[in-house]
């Protein structure tokens, strides 16, 4: 799509105010580019804002538990795409994809989406999001070992040396300068408790006011106030507290308030339709959660009724095995890492939900991973044993939010299917066109997959194969997708799917859903599960069209076909047409954000109708 043709559609997206409001964003940006552009200074310079420059944080006001003896001393931070931190801890301005590196341009000047020929942006921000700051913090703090202090030192210069404010990558997102400052406000709390030099200690707090000052000014709205927004009122909430400054944690309070309910459903269900994002959102309310409780301060009261919600949720999706069911993107972002390495982040957040909320999920003797034991004290984190223990149904139907998840009595087969919306929004960024996919777990292995999200940036071609009808667990027709993507974060028509008929009877379930997103044509698709080992799919779609059903197998899984069924480990696919309608084909797979391989499965052509049978061994 040209840049033309991208514009005229992400302008149709926008509404008269939100036009307005960009065009006020404009003005600030002109004002901020004479200011800067053409004399560089880090953000640690000087405060920009000069009625912020007499306010002081304390850092006793985070709370953190510097009590707690059981930590790591880690000094690495998992870097995506399978980067090594060793590697690239200095490089702040590398391509990760490429041997290339990143202009060190204006940042409103940088073109930086779908820049094959330098890398992925996205891979490039983990590194610039500073948790290593936070770690080593920590492990100065915690260990009074000096060579942290020295490492945190050496990095922090290096860094403000070659990133100087609204210049180059790392300063081209406004969520990425608010997960930067929630770290180094972590980063300031251990230093000073830890008796770091108040020079270092002044050069942070002018950084964190003024990367707050510009989050506070540029933080999303409209079409583009998804996730974003919510972990930059987050960051903004946060320095609003550690000085005392009520204005910013009063708009922080405010836009949560407000986004909660716009951007979930009322079952709990993030509109994202992506789980990643929902514990994402999860994570920065829940630390947001914390600070006002541990300050004395009221949670709005709307907060932790549906934060429960939102948990049963992410608790439901995910099975006793360590398979979780995920559609939609997932970018592994994270705000707060106090342990370095590879963080489960579903358990992370879950396991802070239990801590904060009147119930707890999953395993009760499980200890806290170390980033909560410094937020919460030990008899906080003792005492979630005694709290009632939140179990997931055998079968659950979120008919707003999209989602229906089922369980085998014996909780040994776990299944996921999608009849919700492509997203949130005008844009519905994160979404996939995926209606009436599916994805099934047998004992904590993956029968039936999700092909994961591959790159945000970069080459084209690696966004837009994980976002196809053509590359999940569904049904394409005329090899079409089911909503047309106009850009790596922007869709132009979008299918429309129906709940039509939920129901459990003789200890199963029927379920049955549709969408119009090859109209004419509509695709139907009947779910029954047995609640034991037979699922059953049926396909119909009007006017008798040809169709062709995928099913998509993980990377080292060798099916085997027999005339009308394949064979594929503990799983055997029956289909009600000929063996000459089966065929043998490759898929694109993503099991980690950036990582992309070839895996096998296999395609179903048919007219009007198909009938597969899954039987479970």
């Amino acid at each position: 799509m040209t840049n033309a043709s991208w514009l005229f559609h992400r302008l149709r997206s926008m509404s008269v105010p939100e036009v307005l409001w960009r065009l006020a964003q404009r003005r600030i940006e002109h004002a901020e580019k004479r200011r800067f552009e053409h004399d560089p200074v880090p953000v640690t310079a000087f405060v920009f804002n000069e009625a912020l420059s007499g306010l002081e944080p304390d850092p006793a006001r985070l709370h953190l538990n510097y009590e707690n003896d059981v930590f790591s001393t880690d000094r690495t931070i998992r870097l995506l795409s399978g980067a090594e931190y060793e590697e690239y801890k200095t490089r702040w301005n590398a391509g990760f994809q490429t041997d290339n590196v990143w202009p060190d341009t204006f940042s409103y000047r940088l073109k930086y989406k779908q820049r094959g020929e330098i890398g992925d942006a996205r891979t490039n921000w983990e590194l610039n999001r500073h948790f290593q700051f936070a770690l080593l913090a920590k492990n100065y703090a915690a260990s009074g070992d000096r060579s942290f202090l020295d490492e945190f030192i050496h990095l922090f210069h290096d860094w403000n040396g070659k990133n100087a404010f609204l210049h180059g990558i790392s300063w081209t997102s406004v969520m990425e300068a608010a997960i930067r400052c929630g770290n180094w406000c972590h980063a300031y709390a251990f230093l000073k408790h830890g008796g770091a030099p108040e020079a270092l200690l002044e050069e942070l707090r002018i950084g964190i006011l003024n990367m707050t000052d510009y989050v506070a000014q540029h933080y999303s709205r409209f079409s583009s106030a998804n996730n974003h927004l919510v972990v930059e009122a987050y960051a903004i909430g946060q320095s609003g507290i550690l000085f005392g400054k009520r204005d910013w944690l009063d708009l922080a309070v405010h836009l949560l308030t407000e986004e909660l309910p716009r951007q979930n459903w009322s079952d709990g269900v993030n509109r994202e339709q992506s789980l990643h994002y929902q514990a994402f959102s999860m994570e920065a309310l829940g630390l947001m959660t914390r600070l006002l409780e541990k300050n004395g301060m009221e949670v709005p009261p709307g907060w932790k009724p549906m934060l429960t919600k939102m948990s049963r949720f992410v608790a439901d999706c995910m099975g006793e095995h360590g398979e979780i069911i995920a559609f939609g993107d997932d970018d592994e972002g994270k705000l707060l890492d106090l342990q370095g390495g590879e963080l489960p982040y579903y358990h992370y957040v879950l396991s802070m939900m239990s801590l904060l909320l009147a119930e707890r999920y999953g395993d009760p003797d499980a200890p806290p991973c170390e980033t909560l034991r410094w937020l919460f004290d030990r008899n906080e984190t003792d005492a979630v044993r005694e709290k009632e223990r939140y179990v997931s149904p055998q079968y659950r139907c979120y008919r707003e939010g999209g989602y229906t998840i089922l369980r085998s009595a014996d909780r040994k087969v776990l299944i996921g299917i999608d009849h919700g919306a492509l997203g949130f929004g005008t844009i519905a960024a994160h979404g996939h066109a995926d209606a009436l996919s599916i994805q099934v777990f047998r004992e904590g292995a993956p029968v039936l997959p999700d092909p994961g999200t591959g790159l945000y940036h970069g080459d084209p071609s690696a966004r837009g194969p994980f976002r196809a009808t053509a590359n999940h667990n569904t049904v394409c027709v005329g090899g079409r997708s089911q909503s047309v993507p106009l850009g790596p974060f922007l869709w132009g028509w979008k299918a429309d799917a129906v709940l039509e008929e939920y129901r459990e009877e003789n200890g199963g379930v029927r379920l049955t859903a549709s969408h119009n997103g090859y109209r004419p044509v509509i695709h139907r698709r009947t779910f029954a599960f047995d609640g034991d080992r037979t699922l059953t799919i049926s396909d119909e779609l009007s006017s008798e069209a040809n169709g062709e059903a995928a099913f998509l197998f993980v990377p080292g899984e060798h099916p085997h076909q027999n005339g009308d069924q394949v064979t594929l480990g503990n799983a055997v696919l029956r289909f009600s047409v000929p063996a000459d309608r089966i065929r043998p084909d490759r898929f694109v797979y993503s099991p980690a954000y950036g990582l992309t391989e070839q895996t096998t499965g296999v395609r179903v052509s048919f007219a009007g109708r198909l009938t597969t049978k899954i039987r479970f061994s």
